[in-house]
């Protein structure tokens, strides 16, 4: 899973708990670690679901200002048959 470094210094921070992908399969697994440019990164819990379900308090937690927000950006991202929201936490250096 590819982040950029703001959304990565936002994790550190703690402001973003969040994350949506569209994947073919999955490059993360729930209860994992993902080795970044800021540190370890938890992964929590994931969940398929359709992009219509994402709510306000998801899109603010991704991130987002809105729902709204968070659909202009899906749309720009490549298509995929699987939709995930992905719970991130912060470990510490690595």
């Amino acid at each position: 899973m590819l982040l950029k470094r703001e959304i990565l210094e936002a994790i550190k921070r703690g402001e973003i708990t969040l994350q949506f992908r569209r994947w073919t399969r999955p490059s993360v697994k729930a209860g994992g670690t993902l080795k970044t440019k800021v540190g370890l990164l938890q992964i929590g819990a994931m969940d398929e679901m359709s992009p219509d379900d994402v709510t306000e308090t998801d899109a603010r937690a991704a991130g987002f200002k809105d729902v709204a927000d968070f659909r202009r950006w899906l749309d720009t991202m490549k298509q995929g048959p699987l939709f995930h929201r992905i719970e991130v936490s912060y470990l510490g250096e690595t």
